[in-house]
């Protein structure tokens, strides 16, 4: 007696189905297009210290650039790639999000704090730090909290985070300041030195890395409060989870395996051990595998 292997009338397209090898998907998206170029392209700030800058040699340096050049490593590991090239292109606050969206770059590697709004037109890896904005003020300049900010002059990058906090901090607490629209973090402390205004306003961390690179006789403070919660994260294009895997699988192993700690030391030694929730942040960015 025969046996019946197939239901009767199975159509000839499912007998066919059924019957052929599985075929192993290539690689799409960010990852496609770095395996066909043999590059991946990486959107840094320049002067973003010690985050993300041109080292004395003209190279990128800091801690984001640590960091996605491990997530190069992995990319390459994955696509089987012994000699991925690692481009990096410069990047500013004005320019950075349309950058990834458009594909010029595969990720932005800066100081980009990950917020609702920006998801409507990039995603965000896991969180890479955690900061918050505050004032570098110039000595004399009768500024010792937020609150004093009446009357004053405040230098700050538009349509950034910071912009927006600072501005509804002044709203809340009811008082007046000029801004003065600077285009970036150079520009910023150069309006300080130059007494073209008396207080910088961006992430605590930034500041602290101008002051301490600052030339010229005028000292510099920093205001001890805070005016935001700003998360960094590193932008990848949007619906292309295939990458952003391999970037989050990076960054949980470096937090899971303590290895992030030599990076924290080299890049932030100076300002002591990391912040508690810098700490818990780690652990809670740490996924298990």
């Amino acid at each position: 007696m025969r046996r019946r292997l197939l239901a009767v009338g199975a159509p000839v397209w499912l007998l066919v189905a059924l019957t052929l090898p599985a075929v192993a998907q290539g690689p799409t998206g960010t990852l496609k297009k770095i395996k066909d170029s043999g590059t991946l392209t990486i959107g840094f700030r320049e002067n973003a210290l010690p985050f993300s800058f041109l080292g004395p040699n003209g190279t990128p340096a800091g801690y984001s650039i640590d960091l996605c050049n491990q997530i190069a490593q992995a990319v390459g590991q994955e696509l089987g790639l012994s000699s991925l090239k690692v481009q990096y292109v410069p990047v500013t606050p004005d320019n950075r999000i349309e950058a990834v969206a458009s594909g010029a770059v595969d990720i932005e590697c800066g100081t980009t704090t990950a917020s609702l709004a920006r998801q409507e037109k990039v995603d965000f890896t896991l969180l890479t730090f955690i900061d918050g904005a505050s004032l570098l003020i110039a000595e004399g300049a009768g500024i010792t909290s937020p609150a004093d900010l009446a009357g004053k002059r405040i230098a700050l990058v538009p349509d950034t985070t910071t912009a927006r906090a600072l501005a509804a901090y002044l709203q809340s607490k009811g008082v007046t300041a000029t801004v003065v629209p600077v285009k970036d973090h150079d520009e910023g402390l150069a309006a300080l030195q130059a007494a073209t205004a008396d207080a910088y306003a961006s992430d605590r961390v930034i500041l602290i890395g101008l002051a301490l690179r600052a030339q010229g006789t005028i000292r510099l403070g920093l205001v001890e409060e805070t005016l935001s919660y700003e998360p960094y994260a590193f932008m990848v294009r949007r619906d292309d989870a295939p990458f952003r895997l391999i970037a989050n699988r990076t960054l949980a192993r470096l937090y899971r395996s303590g290895a992030i700690g030599p990076i924290y030391a080299k890049w932030f030694g100076a300002l002591g051990k990391p912040s508690g929730a810098l700490v818990l942040m780690y652990a809670i960015e740490g996924l298990p595998e």
